[in-house]
């Protein structure tokens, strides 16, 4: 069944770009089994959040010899952050306890409790600090080229070009207001022959703050039920982006499923989305969501005359 593409830097991405769910534990067998079998049913395009998704999908390129798998890995912005030489994670509630009391009133936390946007086990949620960063430490968060190029290292242009840069530092470090250190990353990035996208999780907060960010695309958690922090806010704001925007969650941890063409819809026809990350644990979703995408247009931009 055809699956819609789009172009994104003059590289051919499905709309659809499709995430293996195993059960936990991460099983790599069954990651590289179900990759192969969509493979044969026709995706070409994956997500590859983990080193065990890396490892499958290369598998899959060498059972193939595929040179049009295209493949979507994923850096941490704090593998290239740290403070007094140290990582910045070593000060993870520090920063959140910043971010908290700048950022965040206590009465918005609260209702994102209720919501359930964030599961009771992330850090956000969890980790305190009774001490704050000051101005002057936040100013003495520095580049760590070293870190970085070792994280690099692992990752490979010619087995996946696209590189999504960001997590959840990506909001921490735009919120302290540090985009400096995101913009060298993301320009390192594409020295090493990558092409980068902006991954976050607060979309009404990240694409304003990002838009001067040299990546090819946002990666943002969007969906018909619900957007951070503002479903209406976020929407309003991708429909004036004028950059592309990449769906994280479209289905809404699966309870859009089984209504995927409305879903899709929102995202596609409302949103203008360019493409979207769907997680699958089984070849029965893989059919539902080729069922949802099959009546949308690929995004072919005219030819130059």
């Amino acid at each position: 069944m055809r699956i819609p593409m789009a172009i994104l830097e003059q590289k051919k991405i499905s709309r659809i770009i499709f995430s293996i769910r195993p059960q936990s534990p991460l099983d790599s067998q069954k990651i590289i089994s179900l990759m192969q079998r969509i493979y044969e049913m026709g995706a070409w395009c994956f997500d590859l959040p983990s080193v065990k998704h890396l490892e499958s999908f290369k598998e899959l390129k060498r059972l193939t010899d595929d040179e049009a798998l295209v493949g979507f890995c994923r850096l941490e912005v704090e593998s290239g952050a740290s403070f007094l030489g140290k990582p910045l994670h070593q000060f993870e509630p520090k920063v959140i306890s910043t971010i908290k009391k700048s950022l965040f009133p206590s009465e918005l936390i609260q209702k994102l409790k209720r919501m359930g946007v964030w599961d009771r086990r992330d850090s956000f949620l969890t980790q305190s600090s009774s001490e704050v960063f000051t101005q002057k430490e936040i100013d003495r968060i520095t580049f760590d080229p070293i870190r970085l190029e070792k994280a690099l290292a692992y990752f490979s242009p010619e087995v996946s070009p696209f590189l999504m840069v960001g997590g959840r530092y990506g909001d921490w470090l735009l919120a302290l207001g540090r985009i400096d250190l995101i913009k060298e990353m993301v320009l390192r990035v594409r020295g090493k022959g990558f092409i980068p996208i902006f991954s976050g999780q607060w979309a009404t907060y990240l694409l304003p703050k990002a838009k001067s960010v040299d990546a090819a695309g946002y990666a943002i958690p969007i969906n018909k039920k619900w957007g951070l922090f503002d479903l209406t806010l976020a929407s309003n704001l991708i429909k004036k982006f004028d950059k592309p925007v990449i769906s994280l969650n479209p289905l809404a941890d699966g309870k859009l499923l089984r209504k995927s063409e409305g879903a899709f819809s929102f995202l596609f026809d409302e949103l203008k989305i360019y493409s979207a990350i769907a997680e699958i644990a089984s070849e029965e979703e893989f059919r539902r969501i080729l069922d949802g995408v099959k009546r949308f247009p690929s995004l072919i931009p005219p030819r130059k005359t």
